[in-house]
């Protein structure tokens, strides 16, 4: 059977969701395996493995945490000497990147980015043409590494599994690759749930015409409870929320319950990062709009005047 590695990136106990994602589709090809290293690593290796990975292999030298990418990228790259895993998997985050590029030179390995689905070590699922074709990859060569979207799985433990292996890395991370250090860590505060866990998600676009008129998808995330706001790559690259708000292929992907773009044209770059949510409302002036071609329920209209209205009927009615 195939051996194929995931590797869980993690902070404050707490794994990232996509490890869980990645492993729950993996389990099912082969042997899951996971690799996670910093301190806190010990923590985490009961949901790993509830999540299907037969095998942990922990380190948490603290070097993985205080510098960035070479650590890891050096012990990922003689572990996979010595034990030849068939594929590498990574979460499409910044750190992950990071240390994928770094690994993929190092043992060498081919290197596929954007993967959204996976049949086998060999076949890997990505979007081309800004998300409107899905096609096969074939992966060739001893070493193979994946970077997958999030949301590209569902997340489920494995009721049948029972507690993984658990091994330690003996491998020494060398000076040289002590190089690029964080030197300070800042953890943005949050009033909701994140935008890629929210049930409802809540997005602008340029139709809201100026950065404060965001306050109004603001007040109708508080007016619904639990809805998360986003934003198209446009309004972020004009500077009207930061980056963490964009949906997109360059943003974050999300599948909420309901999906409500408010004055999104519907570029397919922005698409490609929502077209999973299970219902989408949309809201705009122009009824060509190509987000009405995929919108469940559509409003033509000024964003500006229905919004508020909106938000007075959710309240309510919600008493």
């Amino acid at each position: 059977m195939a051996k194929i590695w995931v590797y869980a990136e993690h902070q404050n106990g707490t794994v990232d969701p996509t490890a869980l994602e990645i492993l729950t589709k993996v389990r099912t090809l082969g042997d899951a395996e996971a690799i996670a290293l910093g301190q806190g690593a010990s923590q985490i290796t009961g949901v790993l493995g509830e999540h299907g990975a037969k095998t942990v292999y922990v380190s948490e030298d603290a070097a993985f945490d205080d510098f960035i990418a070479e650590p890891a990228a050096h012990v990922l790259a003689e572990l996979a000497k010595q034990q030849s895993p068939d594929l590498i998997c990574f979460g499409m985050t910044y750190d992950a990147r990071d240390i994928a590029g770094r690994l993929s030179a190092k043992l060498p390995a081919t290197l596929m980015s954007n993967a959204l689905d996976i049949e086998s070590p060999e076949l890997i699922k990505t979007a081309i043409f800004g998300g409107e074709r899905i096609v096969d990859v074939s992966l060739e060569g001893d070493q193979k590494i994946a970077i997958f979207r999030a949301k590209s799985f569902a997340p489920e433990p494995d009721t049948s599994a029972g507690e993984p292996t658990v091994q330690q890395i003996d491998i020494a991370v060398p000076d040289e690759t002590k190089r690029a250090k964080r030197v300070e860590r800042h953890e943005e505060e949050a009033s909701g749930p994140k935008l890629e866990e929210a049930p409802v998600v809540i997005s602008g676009g340029r139709g809201l015409q100026e950065p404060d008129n965001f306050k109004l998808l603001d007040d109708l995330a508080a007016a619904i409870g639990g809805a998360a706001v986003g934003a198209t790559r446009a309004v972020v690259d004009a500077g009207w929320v930061p980056y963490a708000y964009q949906v997109g292929q360059t943003g974050k992907t999300v599948k909420p319950s309901v999906y409500i773009a408010v004055g999104i044209s519907g570029a397919t770059q922005h698409v490609v990062g929502m077209k999973g949510s299970k219902k989408i409302i949309a809201i705009n002036k122009d009824e060509e709009a190509p987000i009405f071609q995929m919108a469940d329920l559509g409003i033509v209209g000024d964003a500006l005047k229905i919004v508020p209205q909106l938000i007075e009927e959710v309240k309510s009615r919600k008493g």
